[in-house]
């Protein structure tokens, strides 16, 4: 008996479909051989989730609201099936007026190529979809490939099923050249908004480009730093730490209380991780302000600096959109669109892939 298969384990627990397919087989993504990465206790949660829920509900009103919120989600799995199906069941659907639902809601599908993600399609969400949804993802031919699945940046999901054919080969997929994971930590930027899909939030472009295992801390309008959150991130074993969060820090004062304090809790408890601190991208909104915070951020850098630490790294946010054509990076001047992601990523992305190579090296 195939591990995985529904239908195989209780014959009550049989997938039902509209899709038109005779020799579909549904699949539990918790269960062997699939691999769920990104996600908190994905195998034994009943639903979804990044963080623990003493620490989500502990933090402030927006992390317990968005903490189910998927962003950074995968499943990653191998099959020689000439298509791939998904069945979600998500109990809360993200609808935003400046966000394109295949990026809030649906799931991204990526074929490993030479080392590298590489994009394929979209399990395109419906535009009325209310509590989950289903769709079905063709090849053009029938061979082995290694597959992953981004989940949604902006909805929850509490089973997420994977159809295939009945007589394909499923395995674990392809492992991670880097299977420790980046951790990343911020705002409504850091959770994808507003990718118009879910691969193209800047992690999950980093993570397809380099081969490396990330997780995605990011809650819209909730990353202010608070010392619940900062203990959790301590005690985790990643990496790298990417530290994202001036975008949610409600004033400079904020930010200087709970910066430095932040970065040092991680350091206390893992001293020899790198830590990438990064300031706002959207600089041009308002210079002189952001300006203040940016000092704040680089001042912490400094003094880790001065105390001999080897291991940390700054980021001026105002690079991150590069030099041309900065306006056309946000769908609003904050939230980024795809353009706003891949400068983003390509920019983080050339530190993350420096600090990985150095760790390789001496290995």
């Amino acid at each position: 008996m195939d591990e995985g298969k529904i239908q195989d384990i209780d014959k009550n627990l049989k997938v039902e479909t509209n899709l038109k397919l005779d020799d579909i087989c549904f699949y539990d993504a918790r269960r062997e051989p699939f691999r769920l990465y990104g996600l908190y206790n994905a195998k034994t949660e009943a639903e979804f989730k990044r963080l623990p829920d003493d620490v989500a509900q502990s933090t402030n009103q927006g992390v317990a609201a968005l903490y189910k919120n998927t962003a950074g989600g995968r499943v990653r799995f191998s099959t020689d099936s000439s298509y791939v199906a998904v069945k979600a069941v998500m109990p809360g659907i993200g609808k935003l007026p400046h966000m394109p639902l295949s990026g809030s809601a649906g799931f991204d599908l990526y074929i490993n190529d030479g080392g590298k993600d590489v994009y394929f399609k979209t399990f395109m969400p419906p535009y009325d979809i209310k509590d989950g949804y289903e769709s079905v993802i063709h090849f053009e031919d029938r061979r082995a490939r290694n597959i992953t699945i981004h989940f949604p940046l902006y909805s929850c999901v509490s089973s997420l099923y994977i159809g295939l054919q009945e007589d394909a080969n499923v395995g674990e997929g392809a492992k991670y050249k880097y299977e420790k994971p980046v951790l990343y930590y911020g705002s409504s930027i850091t959770q994808g908004g507003c990718a118009s899909r879910p691969g193209n939030c800047y992690q999950n472009i980093i993570s397809a480009k380099l081969g490396c295992d990330h997780i995605n801390l990011g809650f819209s309008g909730s990353a202010r730093g608070e010392d619940i959150i900062a203990d959790y991130i301590a005690s985790l074993d990643y990496s790298i730490f990417v530290c994202d969060y001036d975008h949610n820090a409600p004033s400079v004062e904020h930010l200087e209380k709970t910066h430095e304090k932040l970065f040092l809790k991680v350091r206390e408890a893992i001293p020899e991780v790198p830590i990438v601190l990064v300031s706002k991208p959207d600089f041009d909104s308002n210079p002189a302000e952001i300006a203040k915070r940016r000092d704040v951020i680089y001042r912490t850098y400094m003094n880790a600096l001065r105390r001999g630490d080897k291991n940390v790294y700054f980021i001026d946010g105002e690079r991150l959109f590069k030099d041309e054509n900065r306006d056309a990076c946000t769908v609003d001047g904050c939230h980024l669109n795809d353009a706003g992601f891949v400068r983003m990523a390509e920019v983080i992305g050339f530190t993350v892939d420096k600090i990985l190579r150095k760790g390789k090296s001496h290995d």
